[in-house]
């Protein structure tokens, strides 16, 4: 509809447009993943025709009105909804648009098919609404008007439908269209499909998957016969011997076509195709050289297959202007005179002469390449050529060819015949010096008028050398990357086409024109950065000769061989619908299914095609989770199911027979809920699930026994009274309602009695999947208040107890126990060392692990029963929290009677005691090196020096790990998921402590509640564990504190927990050490590990630093020593007193304490030297994994005031081409002036002539001998140090320093490159970052073997 009729048809709603109200319409392209995101928008008067709206959009989108529907998208299930009726003249109001507010629609497929694409030769569409598109489309992202909206996409939905002009496009792997325009030139060129054609493969003589020509013929099959827009060129490449890396790597066509063409003459030999390549691209020229004084010529005759044609000769800046003016260039001889003079045979003497080429023959097929990509010697980089080159449609080449008899026999060859030629055309030389590599894969985009021009052909005259263009390979881009694409005239009806990857269009000769370049040209899409153009880079022109002139083979004319082959694709291609059809209509979702015999949750992916009843997915899912051999399939149902709540939402009763695509709410690509492959045993029924309802996991407390059963599975109703859920409750469990205390837990720690009677589930909380604790006994326990009852402490002790694997040290502590004791004695707290007294007993009695391991066991029973006893005979210290949970089967034993007693004071006395006893510095974990930690018992553990034990792993970043556990039964000892969200602590918090806050719900200070559950048991662990190697399964209250945990292990491992270091053992092996004694174990979860290793732990104030040893003059100036302990408070010359006897065991360092210094080390970077008398804390900062820096001296310290400035110096020698060793300089001040005066002393450079430079980058400020010159900022015009450009503030900085009268060696060129090579190598060693050099381009090759590891001889 034109615009003029359009205000025709509606006169009125024009002019009553502004008191009508009007329908803003917001419509989602979802039909390919790259238009998803795309919003159109209108806004239309409310009386607008829905059949209007179909118009509307259509034209926005440019799809073809009628190729797609249009369904509401306002939140509503589009599976659910009908489209709307494209052709309806209901007004947008009477569609149920809303006017005022935001209507939302979604653009999808119709009938299941893509829409078709508007192309600029359709009915009812004129030029300017949609532009013809030569090159790519623009890309996602990129600047356009919004009513320009392209709806092609590069994704695979879109490559579905065949493109308007009976062509099928070819998909671009990422950077493959160099080879999609030559692939579709070939295809084009009907004497070159035909003889491929005509070739037949023989499968027993060669693998299919390997042979180029079979390759190449099913994909000229595909091209002439598919029905979709593209096809994909992969098995073509992969007859290449290409892997995936090739595809994102762009070469030039030009190169390809080289390469293409003598793989397929090795292919083709001895075949009637040997000698295709040669008749159709082969051509002759002569090479000669002729004397000028006696006429005597030198000539050989060379074949070409294309003729390179130069656009701008060798310093000039004017191009040619033509394809003609480039051939007689290419062709004009030149004189060899003076020092160039050619030697001639005939006079036996150096002669002026004339060297040329003459052309013989000219091919069928004649390609000419325009040299666009030079090399500018000014830059040192390749450039792109972007002048303008005109070429014609009919090219007359008989004012080229020589008119001498090309068969003349050779009797010499010039000796230097084609060595200056730029243009050489010899068969050997098959590759462009500068090929388009590395490129980016872009695009184009050219206007173009919508007329078509024919081509009229003249009248032809016998053996006239007139060729027609037909094809023209584009580039657009520059010399760093850009993309081809291919214009191509059909010979069956001489129209152009643009084939551009996937996208065909048909285009004109003033499209062709826009491609001879130079400003006149169009513009490539592409910014301004590259500044780059759209050029033509191959031209191939066919010879007009009736009597040769092919036609393409039609269908029926196929050999039998190519007609078995397209029905073969045919098929192929018809079952690749079927299998898309299936896809769109196949539902995918989650399956889960608790395996009825190994418990354990199994995940699937559950596809069912939409039309299969649910009895088909049930036996689906059966066998999936392979099932059969396990129970029954009638014992097994899919059910509704929510697994992040572990809810189960509705079953399916009576509903077998209900398509699965009715059940799930159609196909969709994510589902909110899962299914659940619900199991049963032969003698239970099913539990009918009904929406609305909640599930209640119930679990059975029994407060004699103090355990809690597993859960049982109840199902509820939110409006149902506290009073009916217990009735319901009693006859699940069968026990007594009136008796029953029912507690529900509504998340971690947070335990709610269920006292009135009268209120709803839904107002206590409940939700859709619940935990209750049920206790039906007749004990007083029920009259208490419930945070004082039995019940209260069980649950409680139920929530927070973790099971612990303990990996205890592999040799026996022995007589390593008593020298520790004793040393502990000497040298601790008194209170710690009477508690110790306690729990090991006189030094002598000490038990190895293996004694108390096998006793502890026996004992914990009466142990645990004599300190009830206790308690209960009126041990007025204990509160009866206390008596009840706190000594519950402790490990603690003792030989006498009295031990109980002795324990239960030491227990007290671990939870009320000052913990400045067990804590230590609040640090991040510290690094582990597991190949220093070969043995669990440090070397020093015994030394009253600091330890230097290393830690394993240096990750400072928080290892995530889910509890993924809810409840522990001490006697199932096994928990599920309702805890996964909780908040969890680490070892290397931030927090001081372990718990929240200093006081519970109940206002009761923390310090007063007692966390002391612990219980351990020997543990058989897997094979491989090692020998000697002992397990501890732990149970304990994970609100305990390390440092009270450590004192429980105390008796297992045989020594004072003092001397022993915890390490928390994480998925991959890694581990590292807990240090904060403070901390508690709320951030373990069941099942964790923990190995236990000897040797000192840190103490509060401690740090573990690592020492590194500073080598100024080293290729590696950074070498790792020993792991030490520095402390608060301790002086630099502590800490080096310290060092001396670890130096020399573990390094072989025989240091003196005045020989040596220590100094900060940032990165690589020396820094700040410390002096003697400096202290750890207070003026030196200090912290977890520290790193410090270790200096021999060669002599005196010289530093001795922190006021003083040490510089690292280095001379540079211009007349050696050299750098000095580094020398330091100590300065008084930040004076230049005192800088320049030292530089003197030390080198004798008269200080008028010496120049300095600060280096630059990391230590060692490495930098290349050719370019230190004249890249530091020589003599910075500045007189202190601490200012810009040199902000040199600190110890360590790098100074380089000259003679200004020393004069830069000269080099030759061989000198040059030695040492750049030297130097390039030098760097790389010292991790210095070479000068740019560009990446190596990779040769472009096509392996005949389809192996390119078996090609060595390539290279």
């Amino acid at each position: 509809m034109v615009p003029g009729e359009e205000n025709q048809l509606v006169p009125k709603e024009i002019e009553n447009a502004a008191e009508e109200p009007r329908v803003l319409c917001i419509i989602q392209d979802t039909t390919n993943s790259k238009t998803v995101n795309e919003r159109i928008t209108l806004n239309l008067p409310a009386s607008t025709p829905v059949r209007k709206l179909f118009e509307d959009v259509a034209n926005k989108v440019g799809y073809i009105n009628g190729t797609f529907d249009l369904v509401w998208g306002n939140g509503i299930n589009t599976a659910d909804m009908a489209p709307l009726d494209h052709a309806s003249d209901k007004s947008l109001l009477d569609a149920n648009f809303e006017p005022g507010k935001k209507n939302f629609l979604h653009l999808t497929d119709k009938d299941g098919e893509q829409p078709q694409i508007l192309l600029e030769d359709s009915n009812n569409m004129d030029d300017s609404v949609h532009d013809r598109f030569i090159g790519p489309l623009p890309r996602e992202g990129s600047v356009g008007s919004t009513s320009d909206y392209v709806s092609q996409s590069y994704s695979y939905s879109s490559i579905l439908n065949k493109s308007e002009t009976g062509y099928v496009g070819l998909v671009n792997q990422a950077m493959t269209c160099y080879l999609n325009s030559l692939l579709q030139t070939l295809f084009m060129t009907p004497e070159f499909r035909n003889a491929l054609y005509k070739w037949e493969f023989e499968e027993s003589e060669e693998d299919p998957v390997t042979s180029i020509p079979y390759q190449l013929q099913r994909l000229f099959v595909l091209l002439q016969t598919s029905k979709k827009r593209a096809i994909e060129t992969t098995d073509v490449t992969r007859s290449f011997g290409w892997d995936s890396s090739e595809a994102w790597q762009q070469h030039d066509v030009q190169e390809l076509c080289r390469v293409m063409f003598d793989a397929l003459e090795q292919k083709w030999k001895q075949t009637e195709q040997a000698d295709l390549i040669n008749e159709l691209y082969q051509g002759k020229l002569k090479d000669y050289v002729r004397c000028l004084e006696c006429g005597y010529e030198g000539w050989r005759i060379d074949t070409y297959l294309d003729i390179p044609l130069v656009i701008r000769p060798y310093g000039s800046s004017q191009a040619f202007a033509s394809v003609e003016e480039a051939l007689h260039a290419f062709i004009q001889p030149e004189i060899l005179d003076g020092p160039n003079q050619y030697f001639c045979e005939r006079c036996k003497k150096k002669c002026d002469a004339r060297k040329g080429l003459r052309f013989l023959h000219f091919p069928y097929l004649l390609t000419l390449q325009l040299k666009r990509f030079d090399f500018d010697y000014t830059t040192m980089h390749r450039i792109k050529l972007n002048d303008r080159m005109t070429f014609p449609e009919e090219l007359d080449m008989s004012t080229f060819i020589d008119v001498e008899d090309e068969k003349s026999p050779q009797t010499e060859s010039c000796t230097d015949s084609g060595a200056e030629n730029e243009g050489s055309c010899h068969s050997d030389q098959m590759s462009n010096d500068f090929s388009n590599d590395d490129g980016v894969d872009e695009g184009i985009c050219l206007e173009s008028n919508s007329g078509t021009e024919k081509i009229s052909k003249p009248g032809l005259e016998k053996n006239s050398l007139i060729y027609e263009l037909f094809s023209v390979m584009v580039h657009s881009g520059s010399a760093a990357g850009g993309h081809y694409y291919a214009c191509i005239k059909s010979f069956s009806d001489e129209q152009w086409y643009s084939f551009n990857d996937q996208h065909v269009s048909r285009i004109t000769q003033e499209d062709i024109k826009k491609t001879h370049g130079g400003s006149s040209g169009s513009r490539g899409y592409y910014s301004s950065a590259f500044a780059s153009s759209t050029n033509a880079y191959m031209l191939i022109y066919r010879l007009k000769d009736p009597t040769r002139n092919a036609k393409f083979l039609e269908v029926d004319e196929y050999p039998e061989h190519i007609k078995n082959l397209v029905q073969r694709e045919r098929e192929l291609e018809e079952q690749e619908k079927r299998q898309r059809e299936i896809e769109r209509n196949t539902c995918k979702i989650k399956l889960f299914c608790s395996h009825p015999i190994k418990q354990v949750m199994m995940e699937n992916k559950l596809e069912v095609h939409k039309d299969k009843t649910l009895k088909e997915a049930v036996e689906m899912a059966y066998k999936m989770m392979d099932l059969e051999d396990v129970i029954p399939l009638d014992c097994c149902r899919l059910v509704k199911y929510d697994e992040f709540h572990d809810y189960l939402e509705r079953s399916y009763e009576g509903e077998e027979d209900t398509p699965m695509g009715l059940l799930l709410g159609g196909v969709k690509s994510t589902y909110m809920f899962d299914l659940l492959l619900e199991t049963r045993k032969p003698d239970q029924v099913f539990q009918s699930y009904k929406p609305g309802e909640v599930m209640v996991k119930v679990h059975v407390v029994d407060l004699k026994a103090e355990t809690v059963a597993a859960p049982i599975t109840v199902r509820a109703y939110l409006n149902q009274m506290v009073t009916e859920f217990k009735q319901l409750i009693s006859k699940a469990i069968h026990l007594p309602a009136e008796t029953m205390r029912i507690v529900l837990e509504r998340c971690y720690n947070d335990l709610r009695l269920l006292s009135v009677p009268s209120k709803t589930l839904k107002a206590e909380g409940f939700f859709r999947s619940n935990k209750v604790f049920v206790e039906s006994s007749e004990t007083l326990d029920y009259q208490m208040a419930f945070t004082d009852s039995h019940l209260w402490k069980l649950l409680d002790r139920h929530a927070n107890t973790i099971r612990l694997f303990v990996l205890l040290p592999e040799q026996s502590p022995g007589s390593y126990s008593k020298r520790t004791a004793y040393q502990k004695a000497g040298g601790d707290s008194g209170n710690v060392d009477e508690d110790c007294e306690r729990v090991t007993g006189p030094v002598g009695s000490l038990k190895s692990v293996e004694a108390i391991l096998e006793e502890s066991t026996e004992k914990l029973k009466s142990l645990s029963l004599q300190q009830q006893q206790d308690g209960d005979n009126g041990d007025s210290s204990k509160s009866t929290e206390t008596s009840d949970f706190e000594n519950i089967e402790s490990p603690l034993n003792e030989r006498d009677s009295s031990a109980s007693v002795d324990n239960r004071e030491l227990e007290q006395h671990i939870q009320t005691s000052d913990p400045e006893n067990f804590q230590s510095e609040e640090r991040s974990d510290s690094d582990v090196n597991n190949d220093r930690s070969t043995s669990s018992v440090d070397s020093d553990i015994l030394s009253s020096s600091h330890s230097s034990d290393t830690l394993c792993n240096a990750d400072n970043a928080q290892i995530p790990l889910a509890n993924g556990l809810d409840s522990h039964s001490i006697t199932s000892s096994r928990r599920t998921k309702a805890n996964e969200g909780k908040k969890e602590t680490w070892d290397t918090a931030e927090e001081d402590s372990g718990t929240d806050s200093e006081y519970d719900e109940s206002g009761k200070s923390r310090g007063e509640m007692q966390y002391m559950y612990f219980k351990a048991d020997p543990y058989a662990a897997d094979e491989g564990s090692g020998e000697g190697h002992k397990w501890l399964m732990v149970h304990v209250d994970k609100r305990i504190t390390l440092a009270a945990f450590k004192q429980h292990l105390e008796p297992f491992v045989g020594v004072l927990s003092s001397h022993f270091k915890v390490f928390r053992v994480y998925a991959s092996n890694q581990e590292f050490e807990s240090v904060r004694l403070n901390e508690t174990l709320s951030s373990f979860s069941d099942d964790n590990k923990i190995t236990i290793r000897l040797g000192r732990a840190l103490k509060k104030g401690e740090y573990r630093v690592k020492v590194y040893q500073l080598l100024v003059n080293e290729q590696e100036p950074c070498k790792f020593l020993l792991d030490a302990v520095f402390a608060k408070g301790m002086t630099v010359r502590q800490s080096k007193e310290e060092l001396i006897p670890q130096l020399r065991e573990q390094c072989g360092l025989e240091l003196s304490i005045d020989r040596f210094r220590l100094r900060k080390k940032t990165w690589k970077n020396p820094g700040t030297v410390f002096l003697d008398y400096h202290i750890y804390e207070e003026d030196i900062n200090i912290s977890s994994n520290w790193e410090v820096f270790l200096e021999v001296l060669d002599g005196v310290e010289k530093m001795k005031s922190m006021s003083q400035l040490a510089v690292l110096s280095r001379r540079w020698r211009p007349s050696e081409m050299k750098l000095d060793p580094f020398q330091e300089v100590v300065l008084e001040s930040n004076s230049v002036d005192e800088l320049r005066e030292k530089l003197s002393e030390i080198s004798g450079i008269p200080l008028e002539d010496i120049e300095f430079a600060k280096g630059r980058g990391t230590f060692p400020c490495d930098i290349s001998v050719l370019d230190i010159h004249q890249d530091l900022d020589w003599n910075p015009k500045v007189s202190t140090l601490n200012v810009w450009p040199l902000y040199i503030c600190d110890d360590g900085a790098v100074i380089f320093y000259r003679d200004k009268t020393e004069e830069v060696m000269e080099l030759t060129d061989e000198q040059r490159n030695e040492l750049m090579k030297k130097e390039s190598s030098r760097l790389q060693k010292t991790g210095h970052r070479v000068t740019y050099s560009p990446r190596k381009e990779k040769a472009l090759k096509i392996y005949l073997d389809g192996a390119p590891n078996k090609d060595l001889t390539q290279d």
